[in-house]
């Protein structure tokens, strides 16, 4: 018997690279025949190193254009009817979108949709929110099961009507605790880091872990360097993150942060080793779903600050595993970094509860397992829907 063809759909390859290659990798490990579904980007060849196969769609992008999604719209549909894929699965606003209307326009036999964030429904007003919410409600309609990573958002998007009841559920998140674990540093990996940046040895290192991008806070991040540094000299603020095709910070504040100071770290791939060279994790996002980044520097036992939004409190508990401060405000963050600064036994008490609370909550085979038992329950109720008698049996008098 052939395996069940399963293809995941967003918008970028990093997406996949970055965010759900492990969750394909154990899909496939389950039996699966797994692709990959997206634009094109350098990212592709590491994909197929992995063993995922990779569909590119020029037409699938960030951007939000009629006529291009029209376009990336009718490629998918094309693409679902040619490959004949068993299970859809999306991600992502745009893509989740697209992906589902394209899947059902193809009569794939499952749709599945994980919501990583509730971005347009929950920060856009009047008629961009309305047509968020219409879009998100149509696509959720055609779908046969919504999975949703933050328990918050799955109960806001109950609220409002876009999932049907019976067909949704709270996936989690999580990361590899294998790798972001203290105990696999190497201590010399890390005083690299520091020569590599010109961090003094002893100097502490406030760090945040984003794209470039305004809604990450970074204004607030690059004031509150300013004003901590003032007053402590020796402190060295970080930023590990790439630019974004939108709403990229402007190059004039990034250079003015750069000249104040701030260590741009880029796109980095020795993350364990960044949170390592941290001693306290920031991250004053203007919006999240569920915070990676967060996740992580919890599971390498770092103390959090992070924006007291949705998403982050998923993450941090206020005085148990690191603080919430509002989101946009400056005062309350910068506060927040110099009482923990003070304090290295408060940052190792919230380190250590956070690290407990990533084993408990944030390990990312657990979404797998659930992952797999929502195509499980969706592929046994498929079959049986597919033999007569059960027809029969289901139908009334």
């Amino acid at each position: 018997m052939s395996a069940v063809r399963v293809a995941h759909v967003t918008t970028i390859p990093a997406t996949v690279s970055v965010l759900l290659m492990h969750q394909l990798q154990a899909i496939r490990d389950a039996g699966f025949e797994v692709a990959a579904v997206s634009g094109p980007g350098p990212e592709t060849r590491e994909l197929e190193r992995a063993g995922i196969r990779h569909y590119a769609l020029p037409s699938l992008n960030r951007r939000y254009d009629p006529l291009s999604d029209l376009r990336a719209l009718v490629d998918l549909v094309g693409l679902f009817r040619r490959e004949r894929f068993t299970i859809v699965h999306t991600h992502m606003p745009k893509t989740g979108v697209l992906g589902r209307l394209a899947a059902r326009a193809a009569r794939v036999p499952i749709i599945v949709n994980t919501v990583h964030g509730a971005y347009g429904i929950e920060h856009d007003h009047g008629f961009r929110r309305w047509l968020f919410l219409t879009l998100e409600r149509l696509a959720a309609g055609v779908s046969d099961f919504e999975l949703c990573q933050s328990r918050e958002i799955f109960e806001l998007f109950c609220d409002l009507a876009i999932f049907r009841a019976g067909r949704a559920s709270h996936l989690g998140n999580g990361i590899d605790l294998a790798y972001f674990t203290p105990a696999a540093v190497d201590p010399m990996a890390v005083a690299r880091l520091r020569r590599e940046f010109s961090i003094p040895p002893e100097a502490p290192v406030v760090g945040t872990v984003g794209r470039l991008t305004s809604d990450k806070g970074y204004q607030e991040f690059f004031v509150a360097q300013a004003r901590v540094c003032a007053r402590y000299p020796r402190v060295v603020f970080i930023a590990c993150g790439t630019a974004y095709d939108r709403d990229t910070l402007p190059t004039a504040a990034v250079e003015r942060a750069r000249a104040n100071g701030v260590r741009f770290l880029g796109f980095r791939s020795d993350m364990r080793e960044v949170y390592a060279l941290m001693d306290l994790f920031v991250l004053p996002s203007h919006r999240e779903g569920f915070p990676r980044a967060a996740m992580e520097a919890a599971a390498m036992g770092k103390a959090l600050v992070l924006s007291d939004i949705r998403g982050c409190r998923e993450v941090v508990t206020h005085g148990q595993n690191g603080m919430l401060v509002p989101a946009y405000e400056t005062e309350p963050l910068v506060q927040a970094i110099l009482k923990l600064l003070a304090d290295p036994e408060l940052r190792t008490r919230y380190g250590e509860a956070g690290r407990r609370r990533a084993l408990t909550e944030f390990d990312e085979r657990k979404v797998f397992e659930r992952v797999l038992a929502t195509y499980g329950a969706l592929l046994t109720l498929r079959e049986r829907r597919s033999h007569p008698w059960f027809r029969r049996s289901a139908e009334p008098g």
